[in-house]
């Protein structure tokens, strides 16, 4: 349920950025969600056309990119998917580390016409 709100002021930002733009619609919205993020981009789309009624984002195309979590060697630096029940670099074995890749939920781009 609190795709909700969030679905809310992602309307409210494509809906901005198409005002500042001068545009009479938008036509897309890329939107990245990290699975890590507590956001599930299946309700996300769920409560879009409610959210997007009556305002320049109806009928816009929502486009969910996902982001998986990444994390960060601290012996050589590489980043990398975490496999389940370790967390060693698969460089080089190393010690990985969280990152705050995949715990996003941005507006990437907002097409307008």
């Amino acid at each position: 349920m609190h795709e909700y709100p969030a679905t809310k002021r992602i309307v409210d930002i494509a809906e901005g950025r198409a005002r500042e733009a001068g545009a009479r619609r938008v036509v897309r919205i890329l939107l990245d969600i990290g699975d890590a993020s507590g956001y599930v981009g299946d309700s996300v789309r769920m409560y879009f056309d409610a959210c997007a009624a009556g305002t320049l984002c109806e009928g816009a195309e929502l486009e969910i990119r996902r982001i998986r979590v990444k994390m960060r060697c601290r012996a050589c630096g590489a980043l990398f998917e975490r496999r389940p029940l370790t967390f060693e670099c698969p460089a080089c074995g190393g010690e990985g580390a969280p990152t705050a890749i995949g715990r996003e939920l941005d507006v990437a781009a907002v097409d307008v016409e």
